[in-house]
């Protein structure tokens, strides 16, 4: 893995560790929790493939 690959994942990493805990604070009810991890996950998915054709 080059260090344009590894920076860019330990930013991830880090912003993942800032917000996941007020995510799971916020989500304590089961529905509320699957329906937001939902619209992430679509966001996470649509990204990815946006910049999967793009590169």
């Amino acid at each position: 893995m080059d260090l344009e690959q590894i920076i860019p994942a330990i930013g991830l990493i880090a912003i993942l560790i800032l917000i996941l805990p007020n995510f799971i604070r916020s989500n304590i009810e089961k529905k509320t929790f699957l329906k937001n991890l939902s619209i992430w996950g679509i966001i996470v998915l649509f990204l990815v493939i946006l910049l999967y054709f793009i590169f």
